[in-house]
């Protein structure tokens, strides 16, 4: 084999082991996950109830990304935001979101600031329309107390001084 030939297999391995690490992190992502605590003000309003994302994992343009559907209720019927999430790192923690539909022209970058076995805070970054804030989601439609103690004390420790307040999923 020539060196010309071990150099395009090296490269092409790469290029997959890249991409199967990316998936697989975003693997870890896919599911259901409830906004449990937020400072975003379309959840704090209170007209918007139960909020949530959820992530499958898909290719786009080549790019392995996630489907991202936001959902919530809004005077009892049920309204969806769509989008894709590209990863901008190997490890899938930094993203941008590209809506999808009407929202095609609209472009968001969030990133995963700390996680656990049971719950993420997620940082998103100032838009044209949004704010800059903090989400906190996990799989759970609720924390008990020591929880939310839990997460008040990470959050000082990131140094997010904001205040997130405790969204009641039903």
């Amino acid at each position: 084999m020539s060196f010309r030939s071990i150099t395009i297999l090296l490269l092409m391995f790469s290029m997959n082991s890249n991409l199967l690490s990316s998936q697989t992190a975003l693997s870890s992502l896919e599911g259901t996950w409830h906004v449990n605590m937020s400072n975003f003000n379309m959840w704090l309003k209170g007209n918007k109830l139960n909020p949530r994302f959820n992530y499958t994992i898909q290719t786009k343009r080549k790019r392995v990304g996630l489907m991202d559907v936001v959902s919530y209720y809004q005077n009892e019927k049920q309204k969806v935001i769509k989008g894709f999430d590209t990863p901008l790192n190997d490890q899938a923690t930094r993203f941008l979101w590209k809506g999808k539909g009407l929202l095609f022209l609209f472009r968001s970058k969030w990133e995963i600031l700390f996680q656990n076995d049971t719950w993420k805070v997620i940082h998103f970054e100032k838009t044209l329309f949004t704010k800059e804030g903090y989400d906190v989601i996990s799989r759970q439609k609720n924390f008990d107390e020591v929880t939310i103690k839990e997460i008040r004390q990470k959050l000082k420790e990131l140094g997010i001084e904001k205040e997130l307040l405790v969204i009641s999923q039903q």
